[in-house]
């Protein structure tokens, strides 16, 4: 028997219609590339996303075609998020630290009828546009005072210019491709995910269920992941959705701006990957204070130190640990503590905080051996991750050869991650499983060794990977970035036997003035393995 109830498509333009009703004063706040401060609210955004879709049509965009941005976080990012998925088409953020070959590739791949750029990124458009499609149009995100003289480029702002704020947003299937974003591409090209308005919409819901404290009317919110990295975690829809609002930094990323911007506007909640948040703490330490208002700090993308949440947690900030990837929309845990945790001992709540929390409604965990034997969820038996739910992908776009790799016979996604998850749902990634060290038939987990020696106070920045070992098959090599004078090694050393077995220590460690990263702001160890291929190892 079928229930009788009736069935809307869930859209992506509703959230933003819903935020104009309901939440008109919320506010987007913006560090444009112009060098000035932009405001506006949700109830003035709708009106020229109305505006937009219909330049976009005027322009001959039609359902289907994939819409590309090359831009830092701002409004008029934001705009296109809503307008162009609203109307149909499909808005294919592009990452503008890929390599040159991987952007050019995923253009290619995509069939881009039209780039937005920011203007910062028009030299990366002119190296390349020649080996992009030729009928590729290019719109700079700007206004006509400061659009580059020449050219055949097109003008943002014109865009909108005299068309109607009110637009009815066509009956789309809710199944409808929405949103297109590629992963960095560490091995081979890029892979692309097609996000439909189901699962978009979906996610901003599990996603403003599952983090409150940040996700309400009135609080503020600083998404330092970008928006052309898996749709900044979701915020462009989950905040709009309950009313928070948003402040965009632009492309000044760095500790000092970023603590004037939350100064200034009194964030309260910022949401970005390790690497940000290692210059922001400095600029605190700096500053001898918090910025006013900010109480909550989200942590994705790769594992924090633990030095970190002290750091944040010691200082009044709530800590949330959050897990996922570009394929699961892409937020899959977070960690914020249950409430019978609130007044365990400090460092109790610090162990918890560590891990990558627990599941969010409609993703589904489990852990499987070498042999596909699914392992218990009792914090100790350890396996590769696999997902599944409505937010995950069921493919990769037109790539068949990927899809064969990564899905069970149950079809769940394979992660390629390693982990344990525990008789609480607490989820520990121990370690990408490429990123693993296995010596003498044993492995040894990088993450582990890193989040000891990142609580070193000389250490700023640290990776392990693993280099060839005649004896051993491979070995741990630690690598560090030196707060100041470079700590001693036999301290280092030291400091990780309290917590390892001799056979598990790195045989060598390397200080070097920064890290490699990747496009997405992480340790490209990819990098590191090539440059110390041939490193040599110390005999024992």
């Amino acid at each position: 028997m079928q229930g009788q109830m009736m069935h809307v498509p869930l859209k992506i333009a509703d959230i933003l219609t819903y935020a104009a009703e309901v939440h008109p004063q919320g506010e987007i706040v913006s560090v444009r590339t112009e060098g000035d401060i932009h405001r506006t609210t949700y109830a003035a955004t709708a009106r020229r996303v109305a505006q937009l879709a219909h330049g976009l049509a005027e322009m001959g965009v039609v359902p289907g075609d994939r819409v590309a941005t090359l831009a830092w976080n701002g409004y008029r990012h934001f705009e296109l998020y809503y307008a162009v998925s609203g109307m149909g088409a499909v808005c294919h953020t592009i990452n503008p630290r890929l390599s040159a070959e991987q952007m050019s590739y995923i253009v290619n791949h995509a069939e881009d009828t039209v780039l937005f750029v920011d203007t910062t990124f028009l030299p990366i458009v002119e190296g390349l546009r020649g080996q992009w499609p030729r009928d590729l149009r290019i719109v700079v995100m700007t206004d006509r005072a400061h659009m580059p003289e020449g050219g055949d480029l097109l003008c943002y702002e014109d865009l909108l210019e005299g068309q109607e704020d009110r637009i009815d947003w066509p009956d789309l299937p809710e199944d409808s491709a929405a949103g297109l974003c590629y992963t960095s591409g560490t091995t081979g090209n890029p892979k692309g995910t097609l996000y439909s308005h189901r699962s978009t919409v979906l996610h901003a819901m599990m996603v403003g269920l599952s983090l409150p404290s940040a996700l309400q009317p009135g609080r503020k919110i600083l998404p330092v992941v970008p928006l052309f990295h898996v749709n900044a975690w979701g915020l462009p829809y989950a905040a709009p959705l309950t009313g928070a609002s948003l402040i965009f930094p632009g492309g000044a990323l760095d500790g000092e701006s970023l603590f004037r911007l939350m100064d200034d506007e009194e964030v309260f909640s910022a949401w970005g990957v390790p690497t940000v948040w290692l210059g922001l703490q400095g600029e605190i330490a700096k500053q001898g204070r918090l910025p006013k208002g900010f109480g909550d700090v989200v942590i994705g993308g790769s594992a924090a130190p633990a030095s970190m949440i002290r750091g944040f947690e010691e200082a009044g900030v709530n800590v949330c640990h959050a897990w996922g990837m570009t394929e699961m929309s892409p937020v899959g845990t977070q960690g914020t503590l249950p409430p019978h945790m609130e007044d365990a001992p400090f460092d109790e709540r610090l162990a918890v905080k560590a891990k990558q929390g627990r599941r969010l409604f409609g993703v589904e965990l489990k852990i499987v051996a070498e042999d596909g034997t699914r392992l218990p969820h009792d914090g100790k038996a350890i396996g590769e991750l696999y997902v599944r739910g409505n937010t995950v992908t069921s493919g990769y776009f037109r790539n068949d050869e990927a899809n064969a790799r990564v899905f069970d016979g149950e079809g769940w996604f394979g992660t390629g991650d390693v982990a344990t998850i525990d008789a609480n749902g607490f989820l520990t990634i121990t370690d990408r499983a490429k990123d693993l060290i296995k010596s003498g038939g044993e492995w040894i987990s990088s993450l582990d060794l890193e989040n000891v020696v990142m609580s070193h106070p000389r250490v700023a920045n640290c990776a392990v990977i693993a280099v060839p070992h005649p004896k051993w098959d491979e070995r741990p090599l630690l690598i560090v970035v030196p707060q100041g004078e470079a700590p001693d090694r036999q301290a280092l050393l030291d400091l990780l036997s309290e917590h390892f077995a001799k056979w598990q220590l790195p045989d060598d460690i390397v200080f070097v003035e920064d890290l490699p990263l990747t496009a997405t702001g992480k340790v490209s160890k990819l990098t590191l393995r090539e440059r110390f291929a041939d490193h040599s190892l110390p005999e024992s």
